[in-house]
């Protein structure tokens, strides 16, 4: 500051009035908006991969924006833990994806067809678990399978019907852990498509060496990805159509404990500001920041929120 304070009086005001501007902000992030969450504390969580981390760092930042004094904790691994969180109370909210909610927690064998009819079956199904979907964002973070281009190319291959018809020697896939029990995962996918691959075949990795070992080609031909994800045109793969719609919608939106939206009503308008910003191609563009680039979630977030004008 230049202005020169020339009298004591003066200085302990304007001490007194920036102690209270740091205070309304929460301490959290620049620009706040509101107070309207003011006493709204805890933690948003997230699974195991980059989208999940840079939603929950979006979503806490816009809250913190809004008065809360809330925290990512992005430390948990799998799915079923996550949501075992949310039940418990141990998170405020996380990011839940409608295919994954209706086929792995809500017992369901077939998805829905049709994004909003998937969400509505969802948010109901949900609500009598005491758990309240806010309005969703429109991408849709659905499982595929990638092959590197040259591959693809010389297999002549364009969707999973194609894959199930080569000879066996060349269905070879690279799958995660989760992915390999579930039933809008492999188990599920081999019965629709009549893949039948010996064990040897499968080869099972973290969900970010999938991408990699998928470009170059030694593991596997054939890596699950997700849609949404960065590093299928950074690493030039391409996605088989999945022609007999065997995966369901996953699209994203934030998940919330009833109780404590009551409490705090607020926020659902505050991430209505967000989610309808957030689509496919948006989060591949963030997503691609962190997986590609070697950017931070956090950063990506905050920067993301700033650049929107929503922080």
């Amino acid at each position: 500051m230049n202005t020169r304070i020339i009298a004591g009086t003066a200085a302990m005001l304007i001490a007194a009035t920036t102690l209270a501007g740091c205070a309304s902000s929460g301490g959290s992030t620049a620009g706040s908006e509101s107070d309207e969450l003011a006493g709204l504390t805890g933690e948003i969580g997230s699974k195991d991969f980059s989208e999940q981390y840079i939603l929950a760092y979006i979503t806490a930042g816009i809250l913190n924006a809004n008065g809360a004094d809330v925290k990512a904790n992005t430390k948990l691994v799998g799915s079923a833990n996550v949501r075992q969180a949310l039940e418990n109370d141990d998170f405020l909210g996380y990011w839940e994806y409608t295919g994954t909610s209706w086929i792995t927690y809500n017992g369901n064998t077939a998805p829905v067809k049709g994004a909003e009819a998937q969400f509505d079956a969802v948010k109901e199904a949900d609500a009598a678990n005491g758990i309240t979907w806010l309005d969703p964002a429109p991408l849709n973070n659905t499982y595929a399978f990638a092959v590197r281009s040259s591959e693809a190319d010389k297999l002549g291959v364009t969707s999973l019907s194609d894959v199930a018809k080569l000879p066996v020697k060349d269905q070879t896939f690279c799958i995660e852990s989760e992915f390999s029990t579930r039933d809008d995962g492999w188990p599920g996918l081999k019965a629709a498509y009549g893949i039948d691959v010996p064990d040897s075949n499968v080869t099972l990795l973290d969900t970010g060496v999938i991408y990699t070992a998928t470009q170059k080609g030694t593991d596997c031909n054939f890596g699950e990805v997700f849609q949404t994800d960065g590093r299928i045109p950074a690493l030039d793969l391409v996605v088989m159509d999945d022609d007999l719609e065997f995966f369901p919608v996953y699209q994203g939106g934030l998940t919330v404990k009833t109780a404590t939206l009551d409490e705090y009503p607020g926020i659902a308008d505050i991430m209505a500001k967000i989610s309808p910003k957030l689509t496919t191609d948006v989060m591949q563009k963030l997503n691609a920041q962190v997986d590609v680039d070697g950017e931070d979630p956090e950063d990506v977030a905050q920067q993301w929120l700033e650049d929107e004008g929503l922080i």
